[in-house]
């Protein structure tokens, strides 16, 4: 096991009971993982020596204990804020980790029952925890005695009784209990708890370290060829939130967005331009400066996809200006890379309405003109990872045979022939001497692992609208001061799930070339896709056949013009929002009423594509789409926004006359606090919703370990609900406890805390009203 799981803790001391103001002279340190704990009430260690020479000097101070936390919880705090630690030392994945409320106790728990059981029964065994059905059976509970009783062959429930008695103190454990047949329930100190969270929630999270390794997120990739539609937007909406959780948890990202800027979708539209409209450059040129060019493009595709169909012969010239395009020559090239631009110029526009930033736009034109593909050519060639066939309908074309492929044709060799799909996912080169998209993916994903002796230029192309600079990656020398990009540790796609072949390919073609790591670590974050519900659809003025209005929703296709783009979504919600925020704010400015409607137009949307899991097919309605009740990002906004409405009344009738407290509840709300005010069974309503809102980082964790923003979005939802239901029960503002009233305020900022992180994981901003 590793040291992190097996590192031993060295106590001085007991830890005292919560609220005991005697002075504590003890530390405890937990070296391996860097996990520091202090109670001490004036001390200063000056000097600490470890293994490796390096030194860290820790000054800790301490503060009047009268309205504040009990002393062995602050001194711990306040350890945290002042100790000037080493870089090499206290690592950036330590800062990240330090502020899971939830999450640390339970580390505790698991770190705890690892060490016992290895101590006393020389053995391991996994660890884990779970929340129990009933909070009268603890906070966490663990199975670990059931796989115990396997390798020990005793009971499980008498070696959880051993472990219950004789495991030493768990920092935020108050005790544990033996349930069922050998279950070990923890229950948590409330008040620590509580004073930890409000610790923790004032700490700003530390960014990854420059030198920290990388993870590249490559999401949105859509085809610059027609305007964006409701499908490109859950890609995007999904990986920026995945990138968002990811930083989160102290990882350093770069974002990519792959721009197939020479494939078949591009040449359709240029062959539409000069073939069917008869358009020079010039006079595209000066449609690329008209509003709304990706709707043009978007017409325009959809009869091209109709021409070709038309006559099968026709299929000659898309492939005569794909090769144009490919080899950057002609007319039909020049022309891909002005309409292309210009379509990402629109498609940036319309993803800054949703807040959503990139690193690096990766153009696919570079990667065939810097001979990237060149060399990842003959990198494939020479490991034999490709053959070229020489009968056969790929007769010309190099293929690529997977492992799975050759144990198929050993072991069956009369099998069917494979999917069509499949079967074209694993050419790399057709016959024609064009590179598929697979092939230049395998490419592109050799530079994103630092695995090519070569490099993009860089120019700056896009600054969005919270200032941050978008890259591109150019053939000419790079701008001054252009950043690094790529050699990754680690990359996920954010591709949807009818392209999991395709992914699977290009991770068996770095195992190929002996890149097996890098295949390990290059993983498809798959999605399903958006339809349309049979309203919907007839809405728009489709028209669908008797059959398919029966089913639950119907497939669209972007070459037949189906689909709801974009931008017209966007338009409608903040319509929708818009009119709901004048009917109840006609007072406020213009400006102040619009950004009201775009916050909640914007929080509706990102929510209702996060809300269903990835692999759900989201059936899309604007009558779902626009509401703004139940399941909701409007709903979680709300109850931000009447929190902040009660922290204004508390300042208004709190704060002592002549203050200068504008607004801020600083100084009103106190910080006093009696134990007994969470103490069980009377105020378990109020100890299950702290505890709710301290286990975000929990819920973001288990988001990051299963790539499933979904939960964060459930979260959001819940916490809100649980507010909404304690507000209604505890009059905040009209409490005569003085102790408890501030109680309940401290607990109403925390929810709101949680809530503005949750769905600032999400994108989504809560406005000053609504």
């Amino acid at each position: 096991m590793s040291e992190e799981q097996d590192a031993p803790r060295f106590r001085a001391h007991a830890p005292r009971s919560v609220g005991e103001t005697k002075p504590l002279k003890s530390a405890e340190f937990l070296i391996a993982n860097l996990e520091l704990e202090f109670h001490v009430s004036a001390i200063r260690i000056n000097k600490l020596k470890f293994s490796n020479r390096k030194k860290i000097a820790i000054s800790i101070s301490t503060h009047k204990i009268l309205e504040a936390p009990p002393a062995r919880v602050r001194s711990r705090f306040d350890a945290f804020r002042r100790i000037p630690y080493n870089r090499g030392i206290l690592s950036a994945r330590w800062r990240a980790r330090r502020r899971f409320v939830y999450k640390v106790v339970d580390d505790r728990i698991r770190k705890a029952l690892r060490h016992h059981i290895h101590e006393r029964y020389k053995t391991d065994v996994p660890i884990a925890t779970e929340r129990p059905p009933k909070l009268a059976m603890g906070e966490a509970a663990s199975p670990v005695c059931f796989e115990l009783a396997k390798r020990l062959k005793k009971p499980p429930r008498a070696l959880a009784q051993e472990i219950a008695n004789s495991l030493k103190p768990i920092p935020g454990v108050t005790r544990v209990e033996v349930a069922g047949g050998g279950y070990l329930n923890f229950f948590f100190d409330r008040a620590e708890f509580f004073w930890r969270a409000l610790e923790e929630s004032r700490q700003k999270r530390t960014a990854a370290n420059a030198d920290a390794q990388k993870t590249i997120v490559e999401h949105t990739a859509i085809n610059p060829n027609k305007a964006a539609h409701i499908g490109h937007l859950r890609n995007a909406v999904l990986g920026d939130t995945f990138v968002r959780l990811l930083r989160h948890a102290g990882r350093r990202v770069e974002i990519q967005n792959y721009i197939d800027n020479t494939g078949v979708q591009v040449a359709d539209v240029v062959l539409g331009f000069l073939h069917l409209e008869k358009k020079s450059i010039d006079d595209v040129r000066a449609l690329t400066l008209a509003p709304k060019f990706d709707y043009v493009c978007w017409d325009l595709y959809t009869r091209v996809t109709q021409f070709l169909a038309e006559d099968k012969s026709r299929l000659e010239l898309r492939a005569h200006t794909l090769k144009e395009i490919e080899e950057g020559q002609g007319e039909a090239a020049r022309m891909a890379e002005l309409v292309a631009t210009a379509i990402v110029h629109r498609h940036l526009e319309t993803l800054d309405r949703l807040g959503i930033d990139y690193d690096l736009l990766t153009q696919e034109s570079e990667i065939l003109h810097l001979k990237f593909w060149d060399a990842a050519f003959d990198m494939l060639k020479k490991s034999g990872a490709i053959q070229l066939a020489t009968t056969g309908k790929n007769a010309g074309c190099w293929v690529m045979q997977l492992p799975s492929d050759r144990e198929t044709k050993e072991t069956q060799p009369e099998a069917e022939d494979e999917p069509a799909e499949q079967a074209e996912a694993k050419i790399i080169v057709r016959s024609n001497g064009t590179v598929t998209y697979v092939g230049k993916d395998i490419a592109y994903h050799l530079w994103k692992f630092g695995l090519l002796d070569r490099d993009f230029h860089y120019q700056r192309f896009h600054t969005h609208l919270d200032g941050h600079e978008a890259w591109v990656t150019s053939s000419e020398r790079s701008d001054a001061d252009a950043p690094h990009f790529g050699q990754a540790q680690e990359v996920f796609n954010v591709v949807d799930s009818r392209q999991a072949y395709p992914q699977q390919v290009v991770a068996a073609g770095l195992r190929a070339l002996g890149y097996t790591e890098q295949a390990d670590h290059l993983k498809h974050f798959a999605y399903n896709v958006v339809a349309l519900t049979p309203r919907c659809a007839r809405e728009m003025g489709y028209e669908i056949p008797e059959e398919d209005a029966k089913k639950p929703y119907v497939e669209v296709s972007g070459r037949k013009g189906q689909g709801v783009k974009a931008d017209d979504l966007l338009d409608r919600l903040e319509q929708s929002a818009q009119a709901e925020v004048d009917a109840r704010h006609a007072d406020e400015p213009e400006a102040g009423r619009q950004a009201i409607a775009h916050a909640v137009a914007v929080g509706a949307l990102r929510y209702f594509l996060l809300r269903f899991t990835r692999s759900t097919v989201i059936a899309f309605d604007f009558k779902d789409a626009l509401s703004f009740e139940g399941e909701t990002g409007p709903y979680v906004q709300y109850a931000v926004v009447r929190i902040n409405g009660i922290m204004q009344k508390v300042v208004q009738q709190f704060a002592p006359p002549h203050s200068a407290l504008d607004g801020k509840t600083e100084g009103v709300v106190g910080r006093r606090f009696d134990p007994a005010i969470l103490a069980a069974p009377a105020a378990d309503d109020l100890w299950e919703l702290l505890l709710l809102a301290g286990s975000l980082d929990a819920h973001a964790e288990q988001a990051v370990s299963a790539q499933e923003p979904a939960f964060v979005a459930r979260y959001a939802f819940e916490l809100a609900q649980a507010f909404n239901a304690f507000y209604h029960q505890h009059h905040i503002l009209s409490e005569e406890d003085e102790v408890k009233r501030s109680f309940l305020m401290l607990l109403t900022i925390f929810v709101r805390d949680k809530l503005v992180a949750a769905l600032g994981l999400m994108g989504i901003v809560a406005p000053e009203k609504m």
